[in-house]
């Protein structure tokens, strides 16, 4: 008989059945280090449109801000440093992501880093009814209701990108 294999869950994972906030796992075995969003895309062929990435940035005021934008679109860092009130802001380096969030590049999520980073989630994912964000682990995404990121990464809406 066949031993069933054992759904790994992630941080993010067990804080969205905590919440009993609705969401499916989708996984699949990347091929090497590092993955971005539109090859996990279409890896498992999810539309682009509705897929969404995870980037952290440092404030003029040395705060951390997390964005969740569309994986095809670039961060406009004068519309995001608006967002969050601060001056200006800029991506972090690759090197500082998992001592700061606890996840690694590829499988960065807003829900469940170490620490509580004011979060802003695209406008544009009001339009879809399901988006995929990452499920803090390479390979591993999940989809859930815009909303209900939200409310799981506590987290608003704002006009983030070019």
């Amino acid at each position: 008989m066949a031993k069933k294999e054992k759904e790994v869950k992630t941080n993010a994972m067990r804080i969205l059945e905590r919440e009993k906030i609705p969401f499916e796992h989708f996984s699949y075995e990347p091929e090497g280090e590092f993955v971005d969003g539109i090859e996990t895309a279409d890896h498992l062929g999810l539309p682009h449109d509705e897929v969404y990435k995870t980037l952290v940035a440092v404030g003029s005021d040395r705060n951390h801000y997390v964005f969740v934008l569309p994986i095809e679109k670039e961060l406009d860092l004068k519309k995001c440093a608006k967002s969050v009130g601060v001056k200006s802001v800029e991506l972090i380096h690759v090197k500082e992501l998992f001592a700061l969030t606890g996840y690694v590049r590829g499988g960065c999520t807003s829900i469940g880093m170490k620490k509580q980073f004011v979060t802003r989630v695209d406008i544009s994912a009001k339009s879809h009814g399901q988006i995929y964000v990452s499920a803090g682990k390479i390979g591993a995404q999940i989809r859930l209701a815009p909303d209900d990121l939200v409310k799981a990464a506590r987290a608003e809406y704002a006009d983030l990108t070019m």
